[in-house]
């Protein structure tokens, strides 16, 4: 297990030295070792809540208490200048690596440290749980108040010090003094307090400090727990508030262990801690991401994991130049449905030639695989850029639900789910996929092929509404760009379509859809038993074919002066013919509504951007990902230099107009669309670096106007203006800033001062 370290670094600078080796053969490996470790250790021996963190050098298996931790310098192709990470560990061999006041106060301490540096923090989890203790020094002297000194077996009353241990450790116990009629004094012992602390329930309180904080750690900063060792109770819980997590195949993530549920069910129900939390049950109930076999795997999936996440909160992304070139088409073609992983990342086909897909070869790894399986999850590259995708299963899967021993009459259940349909788990995995990708500061990619929800009762009651409501919030709030694409044989509809429109964040949602994509509300099917009933196709039917025409002329002619037989035998021959015609004029419909579902109405609308042909799409989104990543960076520091107040899209509209008047553009509109133009302007800061210094000082001058507004505000100024000039040695900034401040605020300044 990696919980001492020398083998934690050990590890690590194995993974690495593999990575550079097999990986990126082509790459020249840094002169200097790829890996630097400082533990992080309390500044006070005695550290407890609130002791900041200082790094040390010393031997491993010195730490004096159950958690330890590193500050690793990791040099990776993606960062070959280095990245630093956090790495906080149990310590088994430390009271079996339960969690007391000062674990608990650690493990605050590096989470604490981990959201105010904004870099990533690796828990490596081994526990067993909130620590239990007893009172030994109590436990060594109590006695018992028996009911009949002389019959035990009649029961007791209390438990009692003497006087002599009272005196001795009376500080342990809260007790009171009670006087036999023999003259006797015992100290009744009301409750046990204990010399030391972590004995109880405060580490229960120390759980939920915790707990708190990693939870925090997930939306400040990037959190992952890779469990190398059996976890339990709190450490379970930290393995779910830290979102991210991978298990080892033969260890358990647990609540409670398995023989004091049988202690509680009265029965021996369960024979094993793996039988409750192995990962035949945390892998497909959405608790963890990846399973690995040992360490060193698990070890390599930390790191490819980070080769995809900025090396800090608002980073740049980490770009390699891809050996998959972003020029090839796209080769997999689907037949009759869309092979989710073969669209992604590729497929061999029957005689062994790989058929790429959409993302660089062998760059997706799938997460949360055994959970919710009618839709694909996990991190690719696109062109050298790391993504998030979420797919579809177009095949028919079965779910598996497992009986449980603890109820009698429970068995096994294997439920069919139907591809491209969301269902409860699926909708809430596409929604927790989505919330992961934004924490992580990915751009999303949807290949989009749903025919709608299940809305079942049962699904209703399992909550598959507030699941895709879900969805559509997690859009919303997403921060990257996002790109929905309907592939090749796809198809969106109803509800699947409306909770993934563009409208919901048209900031940073685009919609495509390849030539042969269909979307609208229903099925061409259903559609026509809507809108095209057999009524309506015996109208059609009457109004093209000419022998019905014919038909229907010679009855009206004939209705005045025939005989009734010819009159019922020509209604005869009218029905005859219709009833001829029904399946096809069917086919007919059927064709009719399916001219509104295809994906140049969808352009022809406005609903999508663009028509991407599927061969194409890989050099397409590879251009337009380019594209977005660099409006994004320059759109951040327009807010930045504007202020939060400055929407998004006045940003983009603003750098547009940049542009347009640039020497490079010279006014011409379809400049904008000419991507090698926008990267030579916005490679050169020079283009734009005044403007954002005039954003820069407007903010400024605004930030003092709504101070010269509040009375309050303004008498406290001249402190804090004191305060922050004494900080700035440059006389120019100083007349800088009073000039600006006595230009916006001049009376109210001057009365003050």
């Amino acid at each position: 297990m990696l919980l001492t370290y020398i083998f934690c670094a050990q590890a690590f600078e194995t993974v690495l030295e593999q990575i550079w080796a097999s990986q990126f053969s082509g790459m020249k490996k840094p002169k200097d070792k790829v890996i630097k470790v400082t533990e992080l250790v309390f500044a006070d021996e005695k550290g407890s809540w609130g002791t900041p963190l200082v790094s040390l050098e010393r031997p491993a298996g010195l730490n004096d208490l159950g958690m330890v931790a590193w500050c690793m310098e990791i040099l990776t192709p993606e960062f070959p200048l280095g990245r630093t990470i956090l790495v906080v560990a149990n310590d088994v061999t430390f009271k079996a690596g339960s969690f007391g006041q000062r674990e608990d106060a650690f493990f605050l301490a590096v989470t604490d440290l981990a959201c105010n540096k904004k870099i990533p923090l690796i828990y490596l989890a081994a526990n067993s749980g909130a620590r239990i203790g007893a009172a030994d020094e109590v436990k060594s002297c109590f006695k018992v108040g028996w009911s009949d000194e002389v019959f035990p077996d009649r029961g007791f009353q209390y438990v009692y010090l003497s006087p002599e241990d009272h005196a001795r450790i009376g500080s342990s116990v809260i007790a009171h003094e009670l006087k036999l009629e023999n003259g006797e004094t015992r100290w009744v012992i009301e409750a046990i307090v204990g010399k030391e602390d972590g004995l109880g329930v405060e580490n229960l309180s120390g759980s939920g400090a915790i707990a708190s904080a990693y939870s925090r750690a997930y939306n400040e900063t990037f959190t992952l727990t890779y469990v190398t060792g059996r976890t339990v109770g709190i450490g379970a819980y930290l393995t779910r508030l830290g979102m991210r997590c991978i298990q080892r195949l033969d260890q358990p993530i647990i609540l409670t262990g398995f023989s004091a549920l049988n202690k509680l069910l009265g029965r021996e129900v369960y024979s094993s801690h793996m039988q409750l939390g192995g990962p035949k049950i945390m892998a497909t109930n959405g608790v963890v991401h990846l399973t690995v076999s040992d360490d060193l795997k698990g070890v390599s999936a930390i790191l490819k994991w980070l080769s995809c996440i900025p090396p800090c909160v608002g980073g740049a992304l980490p770009i390699l130049s891809p050996s998959d070139s972003p020029e090839r088409p796209v080769e997999y073609l689907p037949e009759n449905s869309c092979d989710p992983r073969a669209a992604i990342c590729g497929i061999f086909d029957g005689n062994g030639k790989w058929l790429g897909g959409i993302f660089d070869k062998d760059s997706f790894v799938e997460t949360l695989e055994g959970w919710a399986r009618t839709v694909v999850t996990g991190r690719a590259k696109l062109g050298g850029i790391p993504v998030g995708i979420v797919a579809v299963e177009t095949q028919t899967v079965m779910k598996v639900i497992p009986a449980d021993p603890g109820q009698l009459d429970s068995h096994e259940r294997v439920v069919p789910q139907a591809g491209q349909v969301w269902f409860p788990d699926s909708a809430t995995k596409t929604a927790q996929a989505i919330f992961d990708f934004n924490r992580e500061e990915l751009p999303l990619f949807i290949l989009a092929n749903w025919r709608g929800f299940s809305g079942g009762q049962r699904d209703l009651f399992e909550g598959i509404l507030q699941a895709g409501a879900t969805i559509v919030e997690n859009l919303r709030t997403y921060k990257q760009p996002v790109f929905v694409y309907i592939p090749m044989m796809g198809e969106l509809r109803g509800g699947a379509w409306a909770v993934l429109d563009s409208k919901i964040n048209s900031d940073h949602i685009e919609m495509y859809a390849d030539r042969t994509a269909k979307g609208n509300v229903l099925e061409p099917e259903g559609m026509i038993e809507i809108k095209f009933r057999t009524k309506d196709l015996l109208e059609c039917m009457g109004r093209l074919d000419q022998q019905l025409i014919n038909l229907k002329a010679k009855l009206q002619e004939t209705r005045s002066s025939a005989p009734y037989g010819m009159v019922d035998s020509l209604q005869q021959q009218i029905k005859t013919r219709e009833k001829q015609l029904l399946p096809v004029y069917t086919q007919v419909a059927t064709k009719f509504a399916e001219l509104h579902d295809s994906s140049l109405r969808m352009e022809a609308k406005g609903v999508i951007r663009e028509v991407v042909d599927w061969a194409r799409s890989r050099l397409f989104f590879c251009r337009r990902l380019c594209r977005r990543i660099a409006e994004c960076s320059l759109i951040k520091d327009v807010i930045d230099a504007a202020g939060e107040q400055l929407l998004h899209k006045s940003a983009m509209d603003m750098i547009k107009t940049w542009f347009l008047n640039s020497d490079i553009a010279r006014g011409r509109e379809d400049a904008w669309m000419d991507d090698e133009a926008f990267f030579t302007w916005k490679d050169d800061s020079g283009n734009y670096e005044a403007k954002l210094q005039e954003l820069r000082a407007h903010k400024v001058l605004l930030q003092l106007t709504n101070i010269g507004e509040s009375q309050s505000d303004l008498k406290a100024l001249p402190q804090g203006l004191a305060a922050l000039l004494s900080k700035v040695k440059s006389s120019y900034i100083l007349c800088f800033a009073l000039v600006l401040f006595l230009w916006s605020i001049p009376e109210v300044m001057l009365y003050y001062i």
